[in-house]
């Protein structure tokens, strides 16, 4: 198999680009030049916002479309695109490679649902309105939901695979939301846990969406498939739990109703990463998403035990300084707001 990441560099894209290699496929990995791509890849450097941005790719499709004969193009049997701004990159890249590329997965977000989503909500789900391919960049949900429609149109329905995520955890992870809670119970001290404990969670580690990105490209899946893991696969207090065990029980967890938490003004998911009120429609929304369609076409989920530990090593790896995109909002809680709400 002949993988074209556009990205491949940071979280998502390196697992992808990591999980393709360790089956022995031929990976290109488009990208910025910000960051080193993993050893054993085709480098192709552009940005795709910039004017002129995608000749390198260019260049490399021309190339490529003389590489085999398959309907659909040849050059590359698989593009995967985690893009999260303005849609008409996507328009623009799916139209380049639309005939050099057999498949194109875009790896969307649930946010694309119309807020907000029942709990239990599947693929059938209303969408937002308003998003457009062709679309500059607009918020988070309609840019998603735009380089969906992008992929589309480019490749059709047949040849198109809409991985919608929901939360997502591991190594790599530049948003900062377990790298803080293991930094922080790390720590030691009174932790602020923010309850109940049997809080049901859902997520995913990046390693098993990865893995699934491509096992579905190999069996020719198509469509939009909800892929995160099945709600309360974890809870809060698991998840905790295993961060204090991993970092070495230094932090003592504090556990905390949620009114309490509220009434001091804390945000959750920001603040309080991972952490939404149960009942409330954020919690439906981010912890509560019918997933059996990508059960049935093989996801399987590795144990909290195991994404949180192996988070640690490799943030430990880095001094305990986990990276972040610059295009989102830092996450995690003062510590003088902590201490407040523990005093009270």
């Amino acid at each position: 198999m002949r993988l074209l990441m556009l990205g491949g560099t940071e979280f998502v894209g390196r697992a992808v680009v990591e999980s393709a290699l360790a089956r022995g496929w031929e990976v290109t990995v488009f990208h910025r030049g910000r960051h080193e791509p993993p050893a054993g890849v085709r480098s192709l450097l552009g940005d795709r916002t910039a004017p002129d941005g995608l000749a390198a790719l260019v260049d490399a499709s021309t190339v490529g479309s003389t590489v085999g004969s398959a309907s659909g193009g040849g050059g590359w049997d698989l593009v995967v695109d985690t893009w999260s701004a303005a849609p008409r990159a996507v328009r623009d890249t799916a139209r380049l490679l639309s005939g050099v590329a057999k498949r194109y997965v875009y790896v969307s977000s649930c946010s694309v649902y119309a807020w907000p989503p029942a709990a239990g909500y599947n693929e059938r789900a209303p969408l937002v309105e308003g998003a457009s391919a062709d679309a500059d960049q607009t918020d988070y949900a309609r840019d998603k939901r735009g380089g969906e429609l992008a992929a589309v149109e480019a490749f059709g329905a047949d040849r198109s695979l809409l991985v919608r995520c929901g939360l997502i955890l591991g190594p790599y992870e530049n948003i900062g939301r377990l790298p803080w809670w293991l930094t922080r119970v790390a720590r030691g001290g009174p932790v602020l846990a923010p309850g109940p404990r049997d809080l049901p969670l859902q997520y995913v580690d990046v390693r098993d969406l990865a893995a699934w990105i491509l096992g579905a490209a190999e069996r020719g899946l198509s469509g939009a498939y909800n892929l995160v893991g099945p709600s309360g696969t974890t809870t809060m207090g698991e998840l905790l739990d295993a961060c204090v065990r991993v970092t070495g029980g230094s932090g003592e967890l504090r556990w905390t109703a949620s009114e309490l938490i509220l009434d001091a003004g804390i945000e959750p998911w920001t603040q309080l990463p991972v952490w939404v009120p149960e009942g409330s429609d954020l919690h439906d929304a981010l912890h509560r998403a019918d997933v059996s369609r990508a059960v049935r076409d093989g996801l399987r989920c590795r144990g909290v035990e195991e994404t949180v530990r192996d988070t640690w090593e490799w943030l430990t790896g880095l001094g305990g300084v986990a990276p972040r995109r610059p295009d989102r909002p830092a996450v995690g809680l003062d510590a003088s707001v902590e201490a407040k709400v523990l005093g009270a």
